[in-house]
């Protein structure tokens, strides 16, 4: 006679299918509502007024701190779908968020010119040339077509993205922004005050690049004698940060 066989052991280990389903379920991408929930969760009334105090005027704003908005970008990472829809929300925060996760490589000149003509404060504008469209292929074409503007944030955007081309574009040649400090000297006698400080900010940022300073600070000397309020402005502006940097 043969002996009872014993009886299977019961499986104490989760299958593979459940543990595949749970990590399918933790790569949930994040939708736009409830990025939304959390901006509003860390705004608060004190950051919006400390926002109007810098000039940032947003006619949608939570008043969330910019540490706060890069640990949320962080967490994000590079998403060009979603960027385009929390930039569609018209909330400033989360065109914010938009700049940090869009890719650089996937922007197109349309959306930058879209993107420029909804900049209603300077924050928004300098975010958007200094952390993304600097970064595009895009960005010389855009400096002269914005350059002449009528808007003054897409004008002052010209200026901004010309800085951050020339301190983050470092093996461009020098020539490239050469040909843009006529651009400068033309926008120099523009009055409004986000214009000018945006051309200030051109000029010196050009100018810290070694084969450009000295026509810099020549163009810099010139606008400093000018009749003009605004060009003076400028020049001064210019010479006090770049020879001080010399």
């Amino acid at each position: 006679m043969t002996p009872p066989r014993k009886p299977a052991r019961a499986q104490t280990k989760p299958s593979r299918p459940t543990r595949r389903a749970k990590s399918g379920a933790a790569s949930k991408p994040p939708c736009v509502p409830a990025i939304l929930a959390e901006l509003r969760r860390h705004g608060s009334a004190k950051d919006r007024a400390g926002m109007a105090r810098y000039g940032i005027v947003a006619p949608k704003a939570f008043g969330v701190r910019m540490p706060i908005m890069q640990q949320i970008a962080k967490r994000i990472g590079k998403d060009h779908e979603l960027a385009a829809r929390l930039w569609a929300t018209g909330w400033y925060e989360a065109r914010a968020l938009a700049v940090f996760v869009d890719d650089p490589a996937r922007v197109t000149p349309a959306q930058m010119d879209r993107w420029a003509r909804d900049f209603d404060n300077w924050a928004i504008c300098d975010g958007a040339c200094f952390h993304l469209f600097d970064r595009t292929p895009h960005a010389f074409a855009k400096i002269a077509k914005w350059a002449t503007h009528r808007d003054e944030f897409v004008k002052r955007a010209a200026f901004a993205l010309l800085a951050s081309v020339a301190l983050h574009k470092k093996q461009t040649p020098d020539a490239a922004f050469l040909r843009c400090l006529p651009l400068v000297e033309r926008a120099a006698t523009d009055e409004r005050n986000f214009v000018k400080k945006g051309v200030s900010w051109a000029l010196r940022g050009v100018g810290r690049r070694p084969g450009v300073k000295k026509a810099a600070i020549a163009l810099a000397t010139k606008l400093a004698a000018s009749t003009q309020p605004a060009a003076r402005w400028v020049g001064r502006d210019a010479l006090r940060d770049l020879t001080k940097a010399r």
